[in-house]
């Protein structure tokens, strides 16, 4: 539901409540009225009219307090006649409020204030081998799905503090901020089409002109056409997948070992390759490469093998196994190879967890 109905719906609500105050003011008055003439009622003041009419709304009905003229038992009667209706009305009203509310909260439409997560536009059983991954080292998600039916499974899999899902129109640009983009890390369109994806791709920019696009793509052959377009990084599924058989076919053991550094480390002794920023207060931080090399495989029995910079347009230019000499500045990402133990000895050291952090053009 938009804001606007929600709007809507809250107006006539609140519409409908006033409506039955005044009426029900009215009817108090009429009876103090028609009964303040009459020597043998006690409904001459505004004191016992209300309490008479509150018990009789209420179907409590004492009795202690009753009319004593025909139009005072006409009123009366208005009161007991409409006491279900009244209530009956006020209590479905209020019950549809709170399961709109309810309902809302479980779509997404209450928004979520995730900050350097990811988000994932489109829902398929690849999708989940993501978030799985994601969420296995301690990363928010947002998924955005335009199928009602995968809001239940997703919330019912993962824990809401770390995966936000929200039901939308893929085209509802307005709706899809709920996700939080304009805050998120990376956002992985995860389409069926290429040509799909492409276009969304397009138009999201416009929208979104500051955020990371990532994709996965059947036809390897589009890849300069996205990244022309926008999109930071292209992944060709059926390049990776025969890349991993031929390894398979030729070097198994290598790999074994490619597959398994690229999945999040479970357990202490378990490797995995991460990314980590260089903060202004690192201790790395001005040193040459080679000298950060020796002394992350001594004290950490960490292999460095990367470093990713970024040029002054914000561009991202990933140098493998450079010469030694090259300067290590704030800004630059370490890709490390090292075990769960030493991971968590090096989170402490650099102050920040591991991956990217969004990037703001100045």
């Amino acid at each position: 539901m938009s804001n606007t109905l929600k709007k809507n719906a809250s107006l006539r609500l609140i519409f409908f409540i006033a409506f039955v105050v005044v009426i029900y003011l009215f009817l108090v008055w009429l009876l103090v009225f028609v009964e303040k003439d009459s020597g043998q009622s006690a409904l001459n003041n505004y004191s016992n009219a209300f309490w008479y009419s509150l018990v009789t709304l209420t179907t409590v009905g004492y009795g202690d307090i009753f009319p004593a003229t025909i139009w005072g038992r006409y009123i009366s009667m208005i009161f007991i006649l409409t006491s279900i209706g009244i209530f009956g009305i006020l209590i479905g009203q209020l019950t549809t409020l709170m399961t709109t509310i309810k309902e809302n909260k479980k779509l997404g439409y209450n928004g979520t204030n995730f900050n350097n997560h990811a988000v994932i536009i489109g829902w398929n059983e690849f999708g989940w081998h993501v978030v799985d991954q994601l969420v296995g080292v301690g990363r928010l998600v947002a998924i955005v799905t335009n199928k009602k039916d995968d809001v239940d499974l997703i919330r019912e899999k993962y824990n809401p503090k770390n995966v936000f899902v929200l039901f939308s129109d893929y085209n509802n640009h307005e709706l899809i901020k709920k996700a939080n983009i304009d805050e998120a890390n990376i956002v992985f369109v995860n389409m069926m089409d290429d040509t799909d994806k492409l276009v969304y791709v397009l138009n999201l920019k416009k929208v979104f002109p500051e955020t990371e696009f990532v994709v996965t793509l059947e036809n390897g052959d589009l890849k300069n056409t996205f990244l022309a377009a926008g999109v930071s990084n292209t992944i060709s599924t059926q390049e990776i997948s025969s890349k991993l058989l031929a390894s398979y076919m030729f070097e198994p053991d290598v790999a074994s070992y490619s597959e398994s550094v690229l999945s999040y480390a479970k357990s202490d002794s378990d490797y995995d390759i991460k990314q980590l920023l260089i903060t202004p207060n690192n201790p790395y931080n001005g040193k040459a490469y080679q000298d950060v090399f020796f002394d992350l495989k001594k004290r950490y029995n960490s292999v460095l093998i990367g470093i990713t910079k970024r040029d002054k347009f914000g561009h991202k230019k990933l140098i493998k196994n450079p010469l030694g000499d090259l300067k290590i500045n704030t800004g630059d990402y370490l890709i490390i190879l090292l075990n769960g133990k030493a991971f968590k000895l090096l989170k402490r050291v650099f102050g920040v967890e591991e991956g990217m952090v969004k990037h703001r053009k100045k």
